[in-house]
């Protein structure tokens, strides 16, 4: 058995003060009130994202704020600053960011002001283990916590780990590359009863301050169905649980601090099949097995969910309001996923507000960015001094994300750009390149029907748009080589569903893909599609979304449902039924007139109706 691997002048030195509230370190952290979590105040409350070790940029905008001076100390009075996670990771500053996070912490009250640092994915990842993004140089910062002592039995453990080699040098070398100096200082430190391990799993996931919400992903199913209390309890049990049963096991020589979060289970299940587990540590290394599959590292977890940030409101907007009400808020400010105008946007008709504007810039070329409330006003304050009214709305951006062009430039870019064939004609379709002097896309050429004269693709695209379902991507009609047809936007990195289901190691979609399938299968009874098909649907890399093409079946004079759906239940939310009351009579001659007749438009008509009058 390993010794005991705690310096205990480390632990003199660096443990936690017991005015912190101790007693929330523990399991008995279920005793916890909901008010710890819901404030009300008249003051400005100024929230800032995803700092990821970018320290100078986070006293600039902190500074721009009003909240620290030129000596970094607290003068933001009665406001209340929130963090919303990620302080840590991928730069370089993390625990220069979390030593003054500490110290505001401490003075803000001393002027009427708080402090709230929420945990972000990141957090819990150092906390449990899990450091895929710590860089070398934010593990150096942490020498001055490393005995060579320390460091010593770490190598043995790990040398008695690898009888096999005996080649002394390679095994440093190997052992030095998995432990950079400084590691296991970092690594004691984010233990449960570690100086910033005991801080950190103070912390909640999600606070209400007057009507708004701030959490670092986003607003779950979960947090509808369970509400405050699972997140900030539950959950919480389950991280601090977690990390004290690591701890455990690394103290009695069974794991090691370099063993990875994911790479436990199947070291802990090898062990025990190995009858290597003693009987004394059985509920430990159980109780780790259990937790690494508990929501807190999933998807659904609120500090991964990136659904209230990436769906579209008919895909999302029913769950959101679920978990507003739940916990009595009327919209969410949420971090995690990056901004593609690297500016503070809203979507969700307000509801939902993103603030992670790429402050670390030389990873996400972006700035750092505090969204101020005050008075029911929002102002963005960047590290630059700058000021702008209110989050910009989310510029719809349907299979090109990172393309800067909103969806408008891009039908004028198809409308006039050059144009050269790629493909040869065929089918009535043909691929096209087309260019300005300052972009290039690629794009699919339909002809129209000689026949009917109608223009399915395009009658789709602008019904998507009515809806607000940004699934069919920008489509406009043109004349090439002198046939008139449709021409639509192609991402150039698609994919379709018929490869992704043949892909191995698929790691899923930001927006979940079965609410992004329940609205599909909507819309294709709306418009009476009925060859929908694997490889009809497809995706753009860079987000995930689904993009809908090849409509020619579809807005038939028919008002069944399209075969291919069976007995699917289809979602019809509030949203939904919004979005449909909207497409009134007028409007839809209006928008479709030029792509439909009058028949195909009126029995849209009646589909909508349909829809409208269903039963629940």
């Amino acid at each position: 058995m390993l010794k005991a691997s705690r310096n205990r002048s480390f632990i003199r030195l660096y443990a936690w003060p017991l005015f912190f509230c101790l007693a929330n370190l523990s399991p008995g952290a279920a005793d916890a009130q909901e008010n710890d979590w819901r404030f009300s105040t008249t003051e400005r409350i100024v929230t800032i994202g995803d700092v990821h070790g970018a320290f100078d940029a986070l006293i600039e905008t902190l500074q721009a704020a009003d909240l620290v001076d030129s000596d970094l100390s607290w003068t933001g009075g009665g406001a209340h600053l929130v963090l919303t996670g990620d302080l840590m990771d991928r730069g370089t500053s993390s625990r220069r960011i979390l030593d003054l996070i500490m110290r505001l912490e401490q003075e803000a009250p001393q002027s009427g002001g708080q402090v709230h640092l929420l945990l972000g994915n990141h957090e819990v990842m150092n906390l449990t283990g899990d450091l895929r993004y710590v860089v070398v140089d934010d593990y150096a910062a942490f020498k001055d916590l490393e005995t060579d002592q320390l460091r010593d039995q770490w190598y043995q453990h790990f040398q008695a780990r690898h009888p096999e080699n005996k080649d002394e040098a390679a095994l440093r070398r190997a052992f030095e590359k998995k432990a950079p100096p400084g590691y296991f200082g970092h690594r004691e430190s984010f233990r449960h009863d570690g100086y910033y391990g005991a801080w950190l799993l103070e912390k909640p996931f999600l606070i209400v301050i007057n009507d708004t919400a701030f959490v670092h992903g986003g607003l779950p199913p979960t947090v509808a169905e369970r509400g405050l209390d699972w997140v900030n309890i539950d959950l919480k049990k389950d991280l601090y649980d977690y990390v004290q049963a690591r701890t455990e096991l690394a103290d009695a020589g069974l794991l090691s601090p370099t063993d990875r979060f994911k790479s436990i289970p199947p070291l802990l299940v090898k062990e025990s099949k190995q009858g290597r587990v003693p009987t004394r540590l059985a509920d430990q290394a159980q109780r780790v097995l259990t937790l690494s599959m508990s929501p807190l590292h999933k998807a659904e977890g609120p500090t991964w969910y990136r659904g209230t940030g990436t769906c579209s409101e008919l895909v999302e907007g029913d769950a959101l309001q679920a978990a507003l009400e739940k916990i009595g808020a009327e919209r969410v400010v949420i971090g995690h996923s990056t901004t593609a105008t690297r500016n503070v946007q809203q979507r969700m008709s307000g509801r939902s507000i993103q603030i992670d504007t790429g402050m670390l810039s030389s990873y996400y070329d972006g700035s750092g960015n505090a969204l101020v409330i005050d008075n029911d006003q929002l102002i963005i304050v960047n590290q630059d001094g700058t000021v702008v009214q209110g989050p910009i709305n989310y510029p719809a951006r349907v299979g090109h994300p990172l393309v800067p062009m909103n969806d408008s430039q891009l039908s004028d870019l198809l409308r006039s750009g050059a144009t050269t064939n790629l493909s040869a004609t065929g089918l009535g379709w043909q691929m096209v390149r087309v260019q300005n002097d300052s972009s290039t896309v690629i794009a699919m050429f339909r002809e129209l029907d000689a026949e009917t004269g109608s223009a399915p693709e395009l009658a789709a695209y602008r019904l998507d748009r009515m809806l607000g379902l940004n699934m069919v991507p920008v489509t406009v009609l043109r004349k090439i080589d002198g046939k008139s047809g449709t021409l639509q936007f192609v991402p150039a990195d698609g994919m379709s569903e018929l490869e992704r289901v043949g892909q191995s190691g698929w790691k899923g979609a930001p927006c979940p893909l079965n609410k992004q399938f329940a609205a599909m299968f909507m819309f294709d009874t709306l418009i009476n599609n009925p060859s929908r098909t694997p490889a009809n649907m497809l995706y753009s890399l860079e987000d995930w979304l689904l993009l809908l093409v090849d409509h020619d079946d579809a807005f038939t004079v028919e008002t069944t449902r399209p075969t291919y759906l069976g007995n699917t239940r289809l979602v019809t939310g509030n949203q939904w039924l919004k979005a449909l009351r909207n497409l009134d009579d007028a409007s839809l001659f209006r928008q479709l007139e030029d792509a439909l007749n009058k028949p195909q438009i009126e029995a849209l008509m009646a589909r909508r109706d349909a829809l409208l009058n269903a039963d629940p």
